[in-house]
């Protein structure tokens, strides 16, 4: 009998996947599309979508969506900090901001069992400032 959670790797996911973790700009779906079909030139943006949401949803890839809807997805799915801009959507990881982890700065958390935690920082970046001085 098949187990209804396993889901095969595919050349498709397999390729969205490493394509994801060599970037650090955590691209929207349709931007990795661009970028998967130099490897896969007949793959859908449909296909990036649902390997992306799989991916998610299995732990693999974090996905980062904005107030406005608009996703963006990272190939570091460990623990860490991010910090977006409010006029392009950029999103940048950063570094620790303490030598204290957060997992030990939260000593109640009203009976729930942490398993990991999503930090957002907002701003303006580099290349917006920029502009806003020119």
């Amino acid at each position: 009998m098949s187990n209804p959670n396993f889901q095969r790797n595919t050349v498709q996911r397999q390729v969205i996947l490493e394509e994801l973790c060599r970037l650090k700009s955590h691209p929207t779906a349709s931007d990795l599309h661009e970028i998967v079909r130099k490897r896969l030139p007949k793959i859908s943006l449909g296909t990036v979508y649902r390997n992306l949401d799989l991916l998610s949803r299995g732990g693999q890839v974090l996905k980062l969506v904005s107030e406005s809807g608009e996703a963006r997805y990272d190939g570091n799915s460990e623990n860490h900090y991010h910090i977006r801009c409010v006029e392009c959507g950029r999103v940048d990881d950063l570094s620790e901001t303490s030598d204290d982890p957060l997992e030990n700065k939260c000593a109640d958390l009203n009976g729930y069992e942490l398993l990991g935690y999503r930090l957002e920082y907002i701003g303006i970046c580099p290349g917006c400032q920029n502009i806003k001085k020119k």
